[in-house]
């Protein structure tokens, strides 16, 4: 589950990748959209600046255009003969001016209102100026407009003509501008729903992301609470298993004795041995050999630690591994370790944990790149053991020994946190037997008698009793 969970996680923050490359995609074009949307502003005001321009341009055509059909119907005016045609060309030039003059609102209104009410006042103010110059003009123009009339007339027509055609460009460019102009904001709308769809999806894949942040953060705690649950059941039952092996290696410690009893017995009774007694020292010849391990040494040994009469030491050691814990001194001054394997084994990480009684732990670590030959021993002298390590031993230079006392036990952990050998000094009850010569013997059990505690590993267990 564990695999799966970070499966999904990946799976949700290559996901998380790709929703932020796209949005950085959707917020490249929203950029460009923009830079674009700028361009086409600049140019929409620079339209209008040509639309001012041209409006100024139109306005002096009119005003030319104005003066000369005041100057005609001056002209008419004088004119006796042409009188009624004056007065028409004067209703007409009136109606040309209304219809201009509408014309004019009505682009003044589709721009802005302010301009608009600017621009007719300024209108109706030139038109009444116009019309004054005009009364004041007509008595000036009278006999003048006899002899200029006709010419005056023709180029006026041009004139209008010409002024015509550039009221005609002049409207068509500005609907050409507004539709330009509507179809970018058009185009705006467009990319800011777009923008605004794309924050929404954002902030649900961001909330969809905290969701399954919040799932597996609370599966990981019920995971390592489970973990640590097994853990703590893995460790009860390791401990019922080592108090087990103990009583069985005390009821065959005891069994061994009654044996060496019952045979003294019948040596100095010169019976002859049980075929059960038999069959027992056969059974027991088959599971462990023993062998004597320095008596006059030992029993030195045991003289100076002021060992009772009543009780003994034994040593339980127990290896899953290729390196095993060889001897721990009962006065604290070393451990030695061993290579049984035939390939050199790096002890870089690894670890030496001493449990002495009620005391609290402690670790020793091996130095860095160290190892550890194949088939050679290190020692690990105590700061205080007095004597000169050899080239090949370390010292633990923060503790002055590793502890005196019957309940001892030194664990060998690997850089994993493996328990990969353990070593135990006991303080036990002597049990009475005819031969106390064997005050010292180490006894290794067949793997039958210790079985493995994993399917994985199996582990060797010896025991020495002094």
């Amino acid at each position: 589950r564990h695999s799966k969970n970070e499966a999904d996680l990946n799976l949700a923050q290559a996901r998380m990748r790709d929703l932020d490359a796209q949005l950085n995609v959707k917020e490249a074009d929203l950029a460009t959209a923009l830079n674009e949307n700028r361009g086409l502003e600049n140019e929409l005001r620079e339209l209008k600046d040509q639309v001012v321009t041209l409006q100024v341009s139109l306005e002096d055509t009119k005003k030319h255009l104005h003066s000369e059909m005041l100057r005609r119907v001056d002209l008419e005016n004088h004119m006796k003969t042409l009188q009624e045609q004056m007065m028409f060309q004067k209703r007409l030039h009136e109606d040309e001016l209304k219809e201009t003059k509408r014309v004019h609102e009505s682009r003044i209104a589709e721009m802005e209102s302010g301009r608009q009410r600017e621009f007719e006042s300024k209108l109706s103010d030139a038109l009444q100026g116009l019309r004054k110059q005009h009364e004041e003009q007509i008595q000036g123009y009278k006999v003048e407009l006899e002899r200029t009339f006709s010419a005056k007339m023709e180029n006026a027509q041009l004139s209008a003509a010409r002024n015509s055609e550039f009221a005609n460009a002049a409207r068509e460019e500005l609907m050409e501008t507004k539709l330009r102009v509507d179809a970018l904001t058009s185009q705006v709308n467009q990319y800011q729903s777009q923008n605004v769809a794309l924050e929404t999806r954002i902030r649900e894949l961001q909330e969809t992301l905290d969701y399954d942040r919040d799932l597996h953060r609370r599966r990981m705690a019920e995971k390592e609470k489970e973990m640590a649950l097994a853990q703590q059941q893995t460790q009860a039952q390791l401990e019922e298993y080592e108090h087990l092996l103990d009583v069985k290696l005390a009821l065959d410690l005891e069994i061994n004795a009654y044996r060496k009893m019952l045979e003294g017995e019948e040596q100095r009774l010169k019976l002859s041995p049980s075929p059960s007694s038999h069959s027992a020292a056969t059974q027991a010849t088959s599971q462990g050999r023993r062998f004597l391990h320095g008596k006059k040494r030992k029993l030195k040994e045991a003289k100076k630690r002021g060992h009772s009469a009543g009780f003994k030491t034994v040593q339980h050691a127990s290896s899953s591994g290729n390196v095993s814990i060889e001897e721990i001194d009962a006065d604290g001054k070393f451990v030695r370790l061993k290579n049984n394997s035939d390939e050199d084994q790096p002890l870089h990480g690894w670890a030496l944990r001493r449990h002495l009684g009620s005391v609290s732990d402690v670790t020793y670590k091996f130095p860095p790149r160290f190892t550890l030959q194949a088939g050679q021993v290190v020692t690990i002298w105590g700061a205080a053991a007095g004597v000169s390590p050899g080239p090949s031993d370390l010292v633990w230079k923060s503790q002055k020994s590793w502890g005196a006392g019957y309940n001892i036990g030194v664990t060998l952990i690997t850089d994993d946190g493996e328990e990969l050998a353990e070593r135990k000094i006991m303080h036990v009850p002597r049990e009475e037997s005819g031969e106390q010569d064997d005050d010292y013997e180490e006894i290794t059990g067949s793997e039958m008698e210790f079985p493995s505690q994993t399917k994985r590993r199996r582990k060797k267990k010896c025991c020495l009793v002094s």
